[in-house]
């Protein structure tokens, strides 16, 4: 894939890739801070949060990542694991499933199509592994502009929740 900075190479994340996948999730926030959202992810910085780091290097090291680079520099990552995190109220899939637990991407490099890119690699990363299904849970306020992402690289809504206040939904996509 290629972007006005260079190709888009997505390659195995590891615990390394910590700082810079919560320098993300951290210009995430005030991104959507700045736009009015303060309900999707609060208005800490996602580093400051109580376990929030402790969260990110987990997700590097006992799931399965991958980052985005452009230039050698990360502008995304995308965290894969094998069912929904036991936190939010969501039940297994029935079937041998891959879920989307983290998918970031660099505010800097928007509209480049780096979620994109990555949510084909997890497709094309479920599919290699024999399995047939691939499911991401996400905040579906807002007017539901993440939820229309997520149905535009070939997702389907099948099922809404509330965590808390948080409103949430289930989305699923068949790779197989």
């Amino acid at each position: 894939m290629n972007d006005t900075t260079g190709t888009i190479r997505i390659r195995p994340g590891n615990p390394h890739d910590a700082p810079a996948v919560l320098d993300m999730l951290d210009a995430a926030v005030v991104w959507m801070n700045d736009r009015g959202n303060t309900e999707q992810w609060g208005t800490i910085p996602y580093s400051r949060r109580s376990g929030g780091v402790a969260r990110v290097e987990g997700y590097l090291s006992e799931n399965v990542p991958f980052v985005a680079e452009s230039d050698g520099a990360p502008v995304g990552a995308l965290v894969l694991d094998s069912g929904p995190s036991p936190q939010m109220p969501i039940a297994p899939a029935g079937e041998p499933e891959r879920y989307v637990r983290l998918l970031i991407s660099d505010r800097r490099h928007a509209g480049r199509g780096i979620g994109a890119a990555l949510l084909l690699h997890a497709a094309e990363e479920t599919r290699r592994a024999g399995v047939e299904l691939l499911r991401v849970d996400c905040w579906a306020g807002g007017g539901g502009e993440l939820v229309a992402f997520y149905e535009r690289n070939g997702f389907t809504p099948t099922e809404s929740f509330l965590h808390g206040e948080w409103p949430g939904q289930v989305l699923a996509r068949r790779v197989g």
